[in-house]
């Protein structure tokens, strides 16, 4: 069953104070009265050797998502969960909404982007989630009207990003940031920086109400393709090599711990998509485009999905070396309140075991978890 997720909580994670009081009811096992339901149906029937009636995976109608696009499109997640657990999806605009979903106990895996990843971690004391797996890397760019070259063209602009607290809304804060151009949570500075659903954007720039986005793929490519924009900033160019994590898939840690098994045929499907990115462009290409129009928005023309593929790299690696990064730049940003101990975030495991079963390289968790 497919839901298009409308975003409730928009500022979820606006203010530093409105996040806490929303995790830490989830941390003390108050925020997921689902998972507490599990937990004594695992207890009832073996813990660990119980299978769940139902798998409720989150994610975005973005190319950057290719692998969730791709396991739901070509029944990669479900053939490997087996008729005993049902897949159910749920549409997100950015991971700030994810977050809320996961907390009030209507998700148990999603993919998502580091910055909402690491708020989730950190207000959970550590607890309540897990990264299982990377799934892409790239394809973010700051798009902007004619006219605007350099970044001080953008004094005195407005600026849009999908959600305040999202991946891509922490990069334009920090870029700006970098650039002596202020900009705030609460508005106002010398750039505004209007959070604004991806699929709102175009018009937006179109009318004029918009001078510029910070968007993942395709909404980048669209804007430039189709909408008259050019490319200020690739975000790769920014990052080591660039390289740096745009997705990756997680779970709730309740739900790992009662489910493994389940998670690992996750992973299976997860690996198995990724493997198709990589081997068969035309045929994933293919797979996202009609998984965005199943995911209730619609497919893209040619040219913005190849434009579009071509500015990512989908991927089982998480890129761990580069979350801590992702931390400081969101404390940079203002959207975490303070440095965040990372250790234990990541549960690589399962994705481990499922990659030596298939003879391909296993993944580092760079110090910041199992592996």
């Amino acid at each position: 069953m497919l839901v298009t997720a409308r975003p409730r909580l928009r500022r979820l994670l606006a203010i530093a104070a409105v996040v806490p009081a929303v995790l830490a009811a989830a941390a003390c096992g108050g925020g997921s009265t689902v998972g507490a339901a599990q937990s004594r149906a695992a207890s009832s029937s073996g813990g660990q050797s119980a299978v769940p009636a139902e798998l409720r995976l989150g994610y975005f109608a973005n190319v950057t998502h290719a692998a969730a696009l791709i396991g739901v499109q070509q029944n990669y997640f479900t053939e490997a969960l087996g008729s005993s657990t049902k897949l159910t999806t749920q549409v997100f605009n950015a991971g700030p909404d994810e977050v809320e979903a996961l907390f009030a106990g209507g998700l148990d895996a999603a993919y998502i982007g580091p910055s909402p990843t690491i708020n989730a971690y950190a207000q959970s004391n550590g607890d309540a989630i897990r990264i299982i797996a990377g799934a892409a890397s790239g394809g973010a760019e700051l798009v902007v009207r004619n006219g605007i070259n350099s970044a001080s063209d953008l004094k005195g602009k407005t600026l849009a990003s999908p959600q305040l607290g999202n991946t891509q809304d922490v990069a334009l804060r920090t870029w700006l940031t970098s650039k002596g151009l202020k900009n705030s949570v609460t508005g106002g500075g010398d750039v505004t920086i209007t959070p604004t659903a991806n699929s709102d954007i175009p018009n937006l720039f179109d009318s004029g109400h918009l001078d510029g986005a910070w968007v993942p793929e395709p909404y980048a490519s669209s804007l430039v393709l189709s909408h008259g924009g050019h490319v200020l900033i690739d975000e790769k160019d920014i990052w080591p090599q660039g390289k740096f994590v745009t997705t990756q898939l997680i779970v709730r840690t309740d739900f790992l711990k009662q489910y493994p098994n389940t998670v690992a045929a996750l992973l299976k499907g997860h690996v198995k998509a990724v493997e198709l990115a990589q081997k068969d462009s035309a045929a994933a290409q293919k797979a996202v485009n009609a998984g965005l129009a199943a995911a209730g928005g619609k497919s893209l023309t040619e040219n913005v999905l190849q434009r579009a593929w071509s500015e990512l790299s989908v991927t089982y690696d998480p890129i761990a070396s580069t979350l801590k990064t992702s931390m400081e730049n969101a404390v940079k940003a203002g959207t975490t309140p303070q440095k965040v101990d990372l250790s234990g975030i990541y549960d690589l495991r399962p994705l481990n075991t499922v990659l030596k079963a298939q003879n391909l390289t296993t993944v580092s968790a760079g110090g910041l978890g199992l592996q």
